[in-house]
């Protein structure tokens, strides 16, 4: 049976369709790697793989499964082009300097804050000897007339990118090592314009005008509509996210349409689709034309231009890259007359964006983008073949309100039926990345999608077309009441979910569940029976999870202990909130008590802080080795806050970890066992390229941090003169 339903599938031509998986499977095994590889054994993986597959045609599965290894090297080979393409240069310590750079980007954000992203023209006093190559800075203030291309120069304080928050989170400096972001950091003081050393090159003229065009349509669409829902529709528009409230953030991914205001192949498709129908109804009133002439062809090409317009209007990110090619390619595929929506189409999709970056396939946004379309991809098939099955019973005259009804019923239950298997098939990778879910998110984009379908998006493509001519003021201000509508919404429900987060799941689950996906998406025989197994072995993996007991910054200040009964100690009265967020969500939730709550969290007293579970088992934080001595006979762990630390305990004795610990190995999480503790720490020795910063540090190397000398005393001679 096996073996029928095996050749079922390679009869029509499934075995396609599995080549990106695989291909992503090789790229995930290359960036998990322990050491970098060299490019010999890639290449010659690839090679002897593909020739193999290439002489045993006649032999179907040895075809197939030499076909899926081919396509797994493909993938590692891909990661290491990638890898050594972007070859980032990224700053090995915290610094200042007096940086001169070129504008890139101008973001304005809530907080009246302005994000710079620069490119690095010079640096003095001091002067780099390894420079970054392109800087993240925020200011302030800017110079009045700011815009993409100007030149910059003002003193600015430069940090490295950090790693993950904690062991499997997320990595902020992969991100930046392929965003080619060699630093970030703030102005100590407001920068100044300067003179440009020499004239741009044409592609950094058409890149500056570009990001200032965005620039001064977000700031047009964010006064025309004011307030917050002038900053979404800004985001909607345009891509620029930085303004909106941190608030209305939260809401919004507490209740699953934070996916509302990140341009993604919703919009996409809203704004072609929005285009398909306006030009078709437009055609049928020329109705000589339109029946000689293919107009669904000639609306698909004018959708397709204009979301490539889109797509450089919105800034060009990475998701927003993904979803034009996923909805490029169902646009041509109507121009050369084959079904649009195909799980082939998706596959296609997915081997051009691993090719170009196939980073992206350890991201939340491929995942929970190709996941939520092959799930609704594999259910409109399912839908389609039972509608086509079953005896359908004649049509009868209705009168118009029975038509109405049957059709907003009809489109609720695919809203809703949407929003299910969406929601099901995200919710996997949303668990693992944010450690959170939305428990009324399907209540929550019933609400939502038809004001964001109806008024939201169709406004938002007549207000840019509007533009130029003066004539959106009416569209905008429709768009801003059905954000308005979309914010209470989410408010309303944000304040009434009993819970969103998770708490930490096992990797194994997540690899487990996740080809099951695959399997129940992209079969059609009996093979998606195979994925019933897998279900049930990921959701035991979630049940048998443990979760960490205790979490470690990776600057060594802050510590947090999960007491027995869910409560969050913390060491410090004012943690780093965005750090705590995500502890607290790896933690399962839970409140957070400081050392000024009282006595069942940490308790301080000259320079050491010491907190106790209910099974006995202890941490303590230290500010240097002497002090943590006091508590070697007390503690299971102690964090000691100085890079030029060693162990002041016995052999026997607690467990220590110094700054320069955590600066070489990055943020650490720790599971108690009675008396005893294991550590496990976010980076592994030896690094990979994007991790290669780390050994640079004054805390990596076991030096004390940076002090400016003394300034020298006058001598008497000085004093004479």
């Amino acid at each position: 049976a096996l073996r029928r339903a095996f050749d079922s599938e390679l009869e029509r031509g499934n075995a396609f369709l599995f080549a990106p998986v695989f291909m992503a499977a090789g790229a995930i095994a290359y960036f998990a790697l322990a050491e970098e590889p060299a490019f010999t054994p890639l290449v010659l993986c690839l090679g002897l793989v593909a020739l193999g597959a290439l002489l045993s045609p006649s032999r179907p599965l040895l075809h197939a499964l030499l076909g899926a290894a081919a396509m797994f090297c493909a993938g590692m080979l891909a990661g290491k082009v990638e890898t050594w393409r972007a070859a980032t240069p990224i700053l090995g310590a915290e610094i200042s300097t007096r940086l001169t750079g070129r504008v890139v980007r101008i973001e304005h954000q809530a907080s009246g804050r302005v994000r710079l992203t620069l490119d690095v023209v010079a640096t003095e006093r001091p002067t780099l000897r390894h420079a970054p190559e392109r800087v993240r800075a925020t200011a302030r203030a800017v110079p009045d007339g700011l815009a993409p291309g100007d030149t910059l120069r003002g003193v600015v304080r430069l940090i490295p990118p950090s790693g993950p928050l904690r062991p499997q989170s997320y990595d902020f400096a992969f991100k930046s090592y392929f965003d080619r972001i060699g630093a970030v950091g703030f102005f100590l003081s407001r920068p100044e314009a300067i003179p440009a050393a020499g004239p741009l090159s044409p592609g950094e003229r058409a890149a500056a005008w570009v990001e200032g065009w965005r620039g001064r349509m977000a700031a047009h669409i964010e006064g025309r509509i004011g307030g917050p829902e002038g900053a979404i529709a800004a985001a909607l528009i345009t891509g620029v996210r930085a303004g909106i409230p941190e608030e209305i953030n939260e809401a919004l991914r507490i209740t699953g349409l934070y996916h509302i205001i990140s341009i993604s192949g919703l919009h996409m498709a809203l704004v072609a689709g929005t285009l398909m129908v306006s030009l078709r109804a437009g055609f049928a009133l020329f109705p000589s034309f339109s029946m000689r002439r293919p107009v669904k062809k000639y609306a698909a090409a004018i959708a397709l231009f204009a979301t490539a317009f889109y797509l450089a209007m919105s800034g060009g990110d990475v998701a927003a890259q993904r979803s034009f090619i996923m909805l490029a390619v169902m646009l041509l595929a109507i121009l050369f007359d084959r079904a649009a929506l195909t799980m082939r189409n998706l596959a296609i999709s997915a081997l051009i964006i691993l090719v170009v970056a196939p980073h992206e396939v350890v991201g939340p946004s491929f995942q929970m983008s190709f996941a939520a379309t092959a799930a609704l991809v594999a259910a409109y098939a399912a839908w389609r073949d039972h509608r086509e099955r079953r005896d359908r019973p004649a049509r009868r005259g209705r009168s118009l309100p029975a038509a109405a009804l049957r059709t907003g019923a009809g489109y609720a239950a695919g809203l809703s039926m949407t929003s299910v298997v969406a929601g099901l098939a995200t919710a996997l990778f949303t668990a693992w990345h944010f450690q959170q879910v939305s428990p009324l998110g399907l209540v929550a984009n019933l609400a939502a999608m038809p004001v964001v379908s109806v008024a939201v998006m169709p406004m938002a493509v007549l207000g840019a077309l509007l533009m130029p001519f003066g004539l959106d003021a009416v569209p905008l201000w429709v768009m801003g009441q059905g954000i308005a509508a979309m914010n209470a919404i989410a408010f309303w429900l944000a304040e009434r979910s009993a819970f969103d987060a998770t708490g930490a799941i096992p990797l194994a689950a997540v690899l487990v569940l996740a080809v099951a996906l695959v399997v129940l998406t992209m079969t059609t025989s009996a093979l998606r029976w195979a994925a019933l197994p897998l279900l049930g072995l990921g959701v035991g993996l979630l049940a048998a999870r443990d979760l960490p007991d205790a979490f470690v910054s990776e600057d060594a200040r802050l510590v947090a202990l999960r007491l027995d009964d869910g409560r969050i100690a913390v060491n410090r009265d004012r943690p780093r909130a965005f750090t705590m967020q995500n502890w607290r969500r790896a933690f399962g939730g839970g409140e957070m008590l400081r050392p000024r709550d009282g006595e069942d969290g940490f308790s301080c007293e000259g320079g050491l802080c010491l907190a106790r579970r209910g099974d006995g088992a202890a941490l303590a934080h230290a500010a240097d080795a002497a002090t943590a001595s006091r508590a070697c006979a007390h503690a299971a762990v102690i964090v000691i806050d100085d890079a030029t630390a060693r162990n002041p305990c016995a052999a026997g004795e607690a467990l220590v970890v110094t700054a320069r610990d955590l600066a070489r190995h990055g943020s650490a999480e720790i599971r108690f066992s009675g008396a005893s503790a294991t550590i496990g720490f976010a980076i592994a020795e030896p690094y990979r390229p994007w991790h290669e910063h780390r050994r640079f540090s004054r805390a990596a190397r076991g030096l004390a941090p940076w002090r400016p000398r003394e300034a020298a005393q006058p001598s008497s001679d000085d004093q004479a003169g």
